[in-house]
């Protein structure tokens, strides 16, 4: 028989959890590897002694939720949070244990990237729940190291790979927007104006605008979570966190420049087409001053009444047309030595 397929997310098989919610479960080992649970009567039968075990949960789904409020023995304010529709990052020990929820990169088909996907875990020495609504890379990429025997062997050894993998994706993508906007910058310094650039910067700015509102408050909690107090997480994982914290400070500092970067370029391209109107409008005006008196005199020869000077002579025509040469000349000196001109 042939292996099943599988969901991106997951390793169980397609439809297996997606009615109650129950993504996947695993019981590390301690060497990197883990068991896969099939399902709610394995967690059930998980017992503390058996090792870490880590259940990863759709909390969107009915049977899920309930399973939150009757078998997992979580506080009603623990469970609001982690079931809560639009939570802020933020990290908070609660004796023991911790409640992390954090931002990552939605790279879902059809989904914009700054339409950040919200990641909740509460960690205990020897449980660790994770929930969420839209699928997470960073989620799926450590089920897959796990069964690789790749993956965290401890739970402070997990949490401070989820929280590596988050700010990566986060990162790359914070570059990828700097990139886009130093791009758009030298199109417009080079004078090699696209189509539509003022409309890429403007989403190039409510890009990096919505990002900051969840990266910011992130920063602010991996920074805390660095420094918490619960005695099962090690000096490694602390060390990485740190880190992270770091790196996540850093990425907000990039994400505040482009987004004053795209702010400024925004404006210097609006400067240089109001320039650049600005010189039509001018070369238009000149035209105007030069050709108005001309066409003042030609209006007043053309009327249809009597009087009119040399009507019948043959050489006015030419006479005329000499007077408008002398006359354009005249101006346009006029225009010169004020310095209308050298604009």
């Amino acid at each position: 028989m042939g292996k099943p397929k599988h969901d991106e997310d997951t390793a169980r098989p397609i439809g297996a959890y997606d009615p109650t919610g129950f993504v996947h479960a695993y019981v590390l080992d301690g060497k990197g590897g883990g068991k896969q649970l099939a399902g709610w009567p394995d967690i059930a039968a998980w017992r503390p002694a058996d090792g870490v075990l880590w259940v990863n949960l759709d909390y969107s789904m009915e049977v899920a939720a309930r399973w939150l409020v009757d078998e997992a023995g979580l506080d009603a304010t623990v469970r609001e949070a982690l079931t809560d529709s639009d939570p802020r990052p933020r990290a908070t020990a609660y004796d023991d244990n911790l409640l992390v929820i954090a931002r990552g990169i939605n790279v879902n088909t059809g989904a914009a990237l700054e339409d950040m996907i919200s990641i909740r875990g509460w960690f205990e020495p020897t449980r660790v729940l994770t929930l969420r609504r839209r699928r997470s890379r960073s989620v799926k990429s450590i089920g897959d190291d796990l069964q690789r025997n790749l993956g965290p062997r401890t739970t402070s050894e997990l949490l401070a790979t989820l929280i590596d993998r988050i700010v990566e994706h986060v990162g790359t993508h914070v570059d990828s927007l700097g990139d886009e906007i130093a791009a758009a910058e030298d199109e417009v310094l080079g004078e090699r104006r696209g189509n539509d650039l003022r409309g890429k910067l403007a989403d190039q700015r409510r890009r990096a605008i919505a990002l900051r509102r969840f990266l910011a408050p992130q920063r602010e909690a991996l920074g805390k979570l660095a420094v918490t107090g619960v005695p099962w997480l090690d000096e490694v994982a602390r060390g990485r966190l740190a880190q992270n914290a770091d790196r996540m400070t850093r990425t907000v500092e990039e994400l505040d420049a482009a987004r004053d970067r795209a702010a400024v370029t925004q404006e210097e391209l609006q400067s240089r087409l109001a320039e650049l109107t600005n010189q039509r409008l001018y070369v238009l005006s000149v035209m105007t001053a030069v050709f108005l008196p001309l066409g003042f005199v030609c209006s007043l020869l053309g009327v249809n009444v009597g009087g009119v000077p040399l009507q019948n002579a043959s050489w006015a025509f030419w006479a005329l047309c000499g007077v408008f040469v002398v006359g354009v000349a005249i101006q346009l000196w006029i225009f010169k030595i004020r310095g209308w001109l050298g604009r």
